[in-house]
């Protein structure tokens, strides 16, 4: 197993890695829209929150020799399912014509009330 780490997204704010890769995957832990050089929560609406989160997510897949476009699985959390179709957009724009496997989930409460949360599995 490696470790990845990288100063482009949020460090970890428990104990746990941005990250590791074994088997060929990448696991990744969940981003939320967290900004790596203040570790504040971005001050936006859950549009703002989800591209945020893709920008962490992107730092984190690169660290470890990866992309969205060897993303097999993701994994989003969402505060409040009303949110959903504004995600969802995002998320068809990241990934564009790829589409890998999702499921998408009601959470009570996210970490620091972040709105969205996403963590995805990809090839390394």
């Amino acid at each position: 197993m490696q470790h990845v780490s990288t100063p482009d997204a949020p460090a970890a704010i428990g104990p746990y890695s941005q990250a590791i890769v074994a088997g060929g995957l990448v696991f990744t832990a969940g981003q939320i829209a967290l900004v790596p050089a203040t570790m504040e929560l971005v001050d936006g609406d859950v549009a703002m929150q989800t591209e945020q989160v893709f920008a962490n997510l992107k730092a984190v897949l690169a660290a470890a020799g990866s992309g969205l476009d060897r993303v097999v699985k993701a994994t989003v959390y969402l505060a409040d399912m009303a949110d959903f179709s504004v995600m969802n957009e995002i998320y068809a724009r990241e990934f564009g014509t790829h589409r890998p496997a999702r499921s998408t989930v009601a959470a009570r409460t996210l970490p620091k009330n972040a709105r969205v949360e996403i963590d995805l599995i990809a090839l390394v």
